[in-house]
């Protein structure tokens, strides 16, 4: 009976040996399958966060005269350029010229009497006293002068920076008030550029990073800035940090305040290895593609990286050239013959480059 035994267990192991060669000779046998395949070559590989913000001026004031005067001359004309130090406004000065003629006056009148009470003093004819009030007097005077003179000096009202003034409020003799509203300025070369990300993001943005400008207004061109600052405080109510990025703008066709769509690049490589998503196979917690083989589709598991639409990076399994299946996977299996078939008008081709985009 022992006997028996064994032999029985060698023959199901000779069945066992017999009936896996015969699927092997039934595998080659079989025709090639048709599948659709690419060649993975490096390409270009993004990773970007995406929000929305503001132009801003670089500088913007509002000009506003210091003192109440009547406007004798506006020098500028309405939405032009304007240089630093060009004169703006000039106010009806008559009134702040005389009185700084008068200051003037009693100001070259304390002076002599110093110097009189001065030499009276030296000669022992005069008191000590007396010397004192004349040059406390002398330097009340001089104080008055420089008072006038600058009263005098802001009926003159310059641009305080290069850059585009707006629409203005006044016209020739107007009286004004100080602190009220003439004109506003706008420094527009270059542009600043205000947006806010969620917190998360704040581990990978940095000064000097690059950002992708898109506008509504000008929807076929393209911009690119730099971000140049970061608000320390994380906004408590969006729990979001606030970003400020430069924008050139040497053609002063974009304006302050325009709806800016922002792509802030977190990360680039110029050698990424990018398959398109169908050709993945999840199996469980793993991932696979079939790779092409002197004819053969062989499973080769791989390690994914960034996702795009309908694209996804892979880190390790493949290698550069390597050919793989993107359609045709429910006929195939590990070890299955295939024939690539081209696309239709040409030959198979090789994936575009992409680039990621991780919206916030």
């Amino acid at each position: 009976m022992p006997g028996k035994r064994k032999l029985t267990a060698g023959a199901a192991c000779l069945v066992l040996a017999l009936s896996g060669a015969g699927a092997a000779l039934a595998q080659e046998d079989r025709p090639a399958v048709p599948v659709e395949a690419v060649v993975i070559a490096p390409t270009r590989l993004v990773e970007s966060v995406s929000a929305v913000g503001s132009l801003l001026s670089n500088e913007s004031v509002v000009v506003r005269p210091e003192i109440d005067g009547r406007i004798t001359e506006i020098a500028f004309e309405e939405g032009r350029p304007v240089t630093h130090g060009q004169v703006l406004i000039r106010l009806d000065a008559s009134i702040f010229r005389a009185e700084l003629d008068q200051a003037e006056a009693r100001l070259e009148l304390s002076r002599r009497t110093l110097e009189r009470a001065q030499a009276l003093f030296e000669k022992g004819h005069g008191t000590g006293q007396n010397l004192d009030e004349s040059l406390a007097q002398m330097r009340a005077d001089e104080a008055a002068a420089a008072l006038a003179r600058t009263r005098l000096e802001k009926t003159t009202i310059s641009a305080p920076f290069a850059g585009l003034v707006g629409l203005r409020e006044v016209s020739v003799g107007d009286y004004v008030r100080a602190g009220e509203a003439i004109v506003n300025l706008e420094s527009v070369d270059p542009l600043k550029l205000d947006f806010s990300l969620p917190e998360r993001y704040l581990r990978v943005i940095e000064v000097g990073q690059a950002v992708e400008v898109g506008l509504d207004a000008f929807p076929d061109e393209s911009y690119v800035g730099t971000v140049y600052a970061l608000d320390p405080l994380i906004e408590p109510g969006g729990r979001s940090v606030s970003v400020r990025a430069t924008l050139p703008n040497p053609q002063r066709h974009l304006r302050p305040g325009l709806f800016a769509r922002v792509r802030l690049i977190v990360d680039e490589r110029l050698l990424a290895l990018v398959v398109p998503e169908e050709a993945v196979i999840p199996r469980g917690d793993r991932r696979y593609v079939y790779r092409i083989v002197d004819g053969t589709a062989v499973l080769s598991e791989v390690k994914l990286g960034l996702r795009q639409t309908g694209r996804v990076e892979v880190v390790g399994g493949l290698e550069a050239g390597d050919e793989i299946v993107v359609a045709g996977h429910a006929k195939i299996r590990d070890g299955s013959k295939v024939r690539v078939l081209a696309p239709e008008g040409g030959p198979a081709a090789d994936p575009a480059p992409g680039v990621a985009d991780a919206s916030s």
